[in-house]
């Protein structure tokens, strides 16, 4: 990045305090392909994004055209080492950084990749993975990774929309190893297919950097499902998931949509009774409308529900449990705010061009939890507006300001409110991240 990009979203981070803000570094994902660039209609060459509704100054024109210049919008790294700069939960903290090497193999039709980081509140991550990613002319997919986490400070309130005002913490420690397939029929349209096993979680009291002397879940909700246990069970899990994504671009869409269910299985394989064996059902939709032909003004739309099925005398662990709150989902509330066997969120963005890399938007988000998903009602909601700054392809951070029954809540992110890890995220998702 520039200098001067680099002071401004810094400084940004710097002023709110690494409570309040992760910064991430550019909205890389290395396992996606790079995005191609857009073309106006008749294909007449790359399309521009529409100036604005204001001139924007050639400080930060010059400024945000030289970082993208030289680091493009999205897309793989090249072979050799990178900065890894990703990998890590919400509540990790403002800044997480580490090595990574990339090596492509047999003639460039897959490659490695290793990487490892640390962040403020010293969560660590370690993975390796081989992926080939454009097997029969891009129609096929396969990939295996091995993951292991240390998330030091995960905020917990307990279950249900009437749950504490005020967070515990726990730190868990995990060992993934996945293997998956992707099938795509049409470029637009995919179904992965995932199995993996899972080392017994490790539950403990919070600890790592910077702590905000928040109680131990496991003291103060020895009851939760999961939480008293001194070992924690194996899983095998597996998963199915359809998605449609027609978005034109995947950090900074403008039109198009992106629909998907999936269907993941947790098997106990501890226990005798199978007591921690149960099944998640998951939807989720995005669409995005332009509202002017130059695409200055859209509407961004968002739902997803998220239901358990546990049959009787079985249980879901409390880490496991679907969880809203935070900066992409309720985003006057804290992060994993609300815990419980479902959930359903919804949020509705409008967006206007301020400058041509800066739009300005407004936003309502409506959601809540229940252990029962035919309770399930929008009661809980966040009311907002908000600040992005993009290339014409990529989001690269956004500042919004919240306000909700529990008060006034300001988020910084270096990506799209919509930018769903969740999509390409292959390991088990332990703990749940809204």
């Amino acid at each position: 990045m520039s200098r001067a990009l680099l002071v401004a979203v810094f400084s940004v981070g710097v002023l709110v305090g690494p409570g309040d803000a992760e910064i991430r570094g550019q909205d890389l994902r290395t396992d996606e392909a790079p995005e191609q660039d857009p073309v106006t209609p008749g294909g007449a060459g790359p399309a521009r994004a529409n100036s604005g509704l204001l001139t924007e100054p050639p400080l930060l024109s010059s400024a945000i055209d030289e970082a993208f210049a030289r680091f493009g919008d999205t897309g793989s790294p090249s072979n050799g080492f990178y900065l890894e700069l990703s990998n890590m939960i919400t509540g990790s903290g403002w800044v997480s950084i580490g090595p990574g090497y990339r090596q492509e193999i047999l003639n460039g039709n897959g490659f490695v990749d290793g990487s490892a980081a640390v962040s403020w509140h010293a969560y660590n991550m370690a993975q390796g993975r081989v992926v080939f990613p454009d097997l029969l002319q891009k129609h096929f997919t396969l990939g295996g990774q091995v993951m292991w986490q240390d998330e030091t400070q995960v905020d917990y309130f307990g279950v249900g929309a009437d749950s504490l005002a005020f967070p515990t913490q726990y730190r868990i420690q995990t060992v993934d190893s996945v293997g998956w397939a992707i099938a795509r029929p049409l470029p637009s349209l995919s179904l992965t297919g995932t199995l993996g096993f899972l080392r017994r979680p490790d539950i403990m009291s919070p600890g790592g950097t910077f702590q905000s002397g928040a109680p131990s879940t496991v003291s103060m909700f020895p009851t939760v499902p999961g939480a008293a246990d001194a070992f924690q069970p194996n899983y095998a899990h597996n998963e199915v998931a359809l998605m449609s994504d027609t978005r034109d671009h995947r950090s900074r869409p403008t039109s198009g949509s992106l629909y998907r269910a999936a269907v993941t299985t947790y098997v106990d394989q501890s226990t005798s009774s199978d007591l921690f064996s149960f099944r998640q059902y998951e939807a989720e939709g995005l669409q995005f409308i332009p509202v002017t032909r130059d695409r200055s003004w859209i509407f961004a739309l968002h739902a997803w529900t998220v239901w358990s099925d546990v049959k009787p005398g079985h249980q879901v662990p409390f880490y496991m449990q679907p969880t809203i709150g935070g900066n992409n989902t309720l985003r006057s509330f804290a992060d994993f705010r609300f815990h419980d066997l479902n959930m359903a969120v919804a949020n509705v963005e409008s967006r206007w061009a301020l400058f041509t890399h800066v739009d300005v938007a407004l936003f309502m988000d409506a959601g809540n939890v229940a252990p029962v998903y035919q309770d399930l009602n929008l009661a809980k909601k966040s009311y907002g507006g908000g600040v992005r700054l993009h290339s014409d392809k990529a989001t690269f951070a956004r500042a919004d300001v919240a306000w909700g029954a529990e008060g006034w809540a300001f988020v910084f992110r270096t990506s799209d409110v919509f930018r769903l890890a969740r999509i390409t995220r292959r390991v088990a998702a332990v703990p749940f991240v809204p």
